[in-house]
Order: C-alpha cells, then structure tokens, then sequence
C-alpha cells in the first residue's frame, strides 16, 4: 500500500472586528464567581441561567485598578445575583439588563441623567442586537455603528400551520404517544429533503412546534454550546449560518467562499470541522468566537468526517480512498488505502474500521501497519456506525437492523432488531448523554437507542419526511 506525506496548507484568517467583543478577564471572572452558570456569549452579551440578559458597554479607557469591585448600581448596593438594572464596576465597565417597556419591546433603564460610563461607553461593534430593542434618546451615543433593529426582520420563527409545509395536510393523524425520561426538557430539530425549513419538534410528538425558515435546503446542521446555536450549511450557498435558538434568529453568516457541507464537532476544544468537497478544503471554526480560523487544504473530495484520538479521517468519494489527518503532526496527510463503496467508518484502539455497503462487510485496518486485521460480515447494506466503549454498533439499512460488535475479540455479541419496518439512513450520539438517535427515512420515525445497554427505548412516529434530527437541550427563549 503506498504511503507518502503531504504537508497541509495551513492559511490563518483574520477576521477579528473593529470592536472586538471579549470582556475583560476580571469581568469574567465575577461573572462566574458571582453567578456561576452564566453564558458569557461570544459576541459579549451576558445571559444569566434564568435568561436574564445584560448589555456590555466598554469604556473609552479603563480605569486602572487593582481589583475589580461594583462602584454603582441601580437600585444601589446590588451585585449581579441580586440582577440590578445597571452595574458599573470601578473600572467604568458597565453591563445594562435587558427590560420590557410592557408593550412587547426590549430596552434598558431610563435615567434621566445617565452616569457618565453609561453616556460614554460603547456597545461591541459585533453584537447581536436583541430583537425589538429600543434605546433612550439619552444615551444613543452607546450604539456607534450597529443597526438598532425594531422591525423583527432576522426573526425567522415561523408559528402559523400553514408555514410547517404541504406534505402536513395530507399526513394520517397520530395517536399518543408516551414520553420517556431520557427526552425529557429535549428539542428535536429536524431537517427534510423537502423543505428550506428547519422543523422544531417537541419530544413524543408527531407534528412541528414551529418551524425555523431558511435560505435553502440544508444540507447539514449541529448544535452547539448546549443547544444554544445551530451550524447550518445548505445546497448552493457559501455560508455557514448560525442560529440562535434561544430567539430564533440568524445571528452571523461565515463566508466560505465556496459551498460547504459537512459539520464534525470537536465541542472538548471548541471547534467545527466543515467540508468544502469541491475545493478539497478543510475549515476551522471557533466555537468561542464563532468565527472562521484556518483553512486546511487535503487531496480529493472529502466527505465523512471522523475526528478520533488527535486524528481526523475522510473519505475521498471520487476514489474511494480514505486519508487520515494527524492533527498533532504538521497536520501530516497519511494514505490508509482505497475500500470499495465506503459506508461509514470508525476508529478505536489503533484501529480502523470501514464498512462496505454493498459487501455487507466491515473491514478493519491496524493504523500503525496499515495492514488487514480483520474482516467480518455484518448486517446487510450497513449504512452508519457508532462506537461506544468496546462496542461497535453497526446499523444496517435494508433489514433495521444493528448489530453490537465486541471490538475486543471481534465477535457479534448481538443483533437488535428496530421493528420500524422502514429504511434506517442515520444514527447520531446525542451529546452528554448514552443515547443515539436513528432515523427512518421511509417510514417518518426516529428510534431512541440506549448504547451503555444495548437497548431501544422507543421508536416514535412524526409526520414530517426525515432528513436528520437533532437531539439537544431545550433552551429557554427570550
């Protein structure tokens, strides 16, 4: 088998504004001392855990200080927990609480006569401006050259029936069905071949709570920071979008500059991996910053992602050959070898593993001799693959089918039947948890699959057509 390196073109991207958003360290650390829990997003807005949100304004020049303390507040004497209207630390950083003026906008307090940190400080130039937010005349001066939206344009929640698609009216009506423990306080966001639309369900039930309107069809979507945004790509368009779900809103596009389509998640690092297959490039994202970082140039069209122990594989679809990306290596290039028809792939313990789908079989690669260690047939048309511990989950299309692998000693330790009597497409680890989620593309249903025991939970029905669905925290809206 041939073997050669390659030395990745490795091009850093600045894309820093002219405001930068990061609040300052001291700042930081009160937050997370004062109220623990409390998501400082990337663009510098403050939400507490019970969604009370502040506004930063940066002073035109720091005080200079030896330890952070809150010079004033409105009311007085309040700290962060106890959630006063303004805080103005004594290095004349402010943050203002987001209220309502009890006529559905947003705005902050109105002072008569503002203090001077609040007439001089400046809102980051990046931010994300809350929707339907209304400043006093007063203190104008705080917005530099941010757009002050109060139309709602960039809401994208649609709530009406008749926005969740045609292909509802004519869908059988669903009986009940039963919520289990493991999806409870879980949103579902579900992506179709038929729609621009991004469906958002509520566990257990069959139809969309509203749906997310969207620019074209998605091709791939991931949620991120505990299901506080979503990453969307979508056919024949060069961005990355990103969607705050929390207010159901675009809130920033990463140009590519060419069509991007796969998301890998390196959350543990607060990365995303996106594909762009026609270019054979690579992008970095920033999940902090949310923004592009570095562009990795490989060989062929990439598509199947698997990020593994400092290692990232693909596969390039025009060859049928997979490549492994060593991460901590000068980003070296390493040739495992072309396999025919390559399904799915997955790596533990120095190995590779690679279904064929129309073999059945899994072959299984050693990475250090690149030499065959094992071959074995599975369930037939296998289609995705999951690890989880020394278990190697694969699931078959054609008969809904998985079957658990020891990858100890190679063997089945068993078959587990689905019983949707369908066409599974996909099977997905839902974050932070034992759970995996499949999909049913013929018949509209999802199965919960418990990985540490080896068992479904529940198959439920839906009467939208299923691309993909994610599975993630549900997030409370603003």
């Amino acid at each position: 088998m041939r073997k050669f390196l390659l030395l990745l073109g490795i091009i850093l991207i600045s894309c820093t504004s002219a405001f930068a958003a990061k609040l300052p360290e001291e700042v930081q650390n009160y937050i997370n001392k004062t109220v623990p829990g409390t998501d400082i997003r990337f663009d510098g807005v403050v939400i507490l855990p019970d969604n009370t949100v502040y506004l930063p304004l940066f002073p035109s020049l720091f005080s200079d200080i030896t330890n952070l303390k809150v010079k004033e507040s409105y009311p007085a004497n309040k700290e962060l927990s106890q959630k006063p209207d303004i805080i103005i630390f004594n290095n004349d950083f402010v943050l203002m609480k987001v209220l309502s003026d009890g006529e559905g906008h947003k705005t902050v307090l109105h002072q008569t006569i503002p203090p001077l940190q609040v007439r001089t400080g400046l809102l980051p130039q990046d931010m994300l401006v809350p929707s339907g937010l209304i400043l006093p005349e007063n203190i104008k001066g705080i917005v530099g050259n941010l757009k002050i939206d109060i139309k709602n344009e960039d809401i994208i929640k649609l709530n009406a029936r008749e926005s969740f698609e045609e292909f509802l009216a004519d869908s059988d009506p669903i009986k009940q069905q039963a919520l289990i423990p493991q999806l409870k306080n879980k949103v579902l966001f579900v992506t179709t071949n038929y729609s621009k639309n991004i469906q958002v369900l509520e566990p257990a039930q069959s139809s969309p709570k509203y749906s997310l309107a969207q620019k074209s069809i998605p091709i791939d979507i991931e949620a991120v920071n505990n299901g506080k945004f979503l990453l969307v790509t979508s056919y024949e368009r060069p961005f990355l979008d990103i969607i705050s779900t929390a207010d159901s809103r675009f809130i920033k596009q990463i140009n590519l500059s060419t069509f991007p389509e796969e998301i890998l998640l390196d959350e543990d690092k607060n990365k995303a991996y996106v594909t762009s297959p026609s270019t054979s490039t690579i992008f970095v994202i920033d999940l902090k910053t949310m923004s592009l970082v570095q562009k990795i140039k490989v060989n062929g069209y990439c598509e199947k992602l698997l990020l593994a122990d400092d290692k990232m594989f693909y596969v390039d679809k025009l060859k049928n050959e997979i490549w492994a990306i060593e991460l901590k290596n000068n980003y070296e290039l390493k040739d495992i070898g072309s396999f025919p028809n390559v399904s799915a792939i997955a790596f533990a313990k120095n190995k590779l593993y690679i279904s064929s789908r129309t073999k059945s079989r899994v072959a299984v690669i050693d990475y250090s001799t690149l030499g065959l260690a094992n071959e074995f047939t599975t369930v037939n048309k296998p289609i995705a693959m999951q690890l989880y511990g020394n278990n190697l989950y694969v699931l078959g299309a054609q008969n809904n089918r998985v079957q658990r692998i020891n990858i100890d000693n190679g063997k089945v330790a068993e078959t587990i039947e689905l019983g949707t009597e369908g066409f599974s497409t996909g099977f997905n680890k839902i974050q932070g948890t034992d759970l995996a989620v499949i999909t049913d593309i013929k018949k509209n249903k999802y199965t919960i699959m418990d990985l540490a025991k080896g068992k479904v939970l529940k198959t439920y029905a839906v009467n939208v057509p299923i691309n993909d669905i994610i599975i993630t925290d549900k997030v409370k809206e603003f």
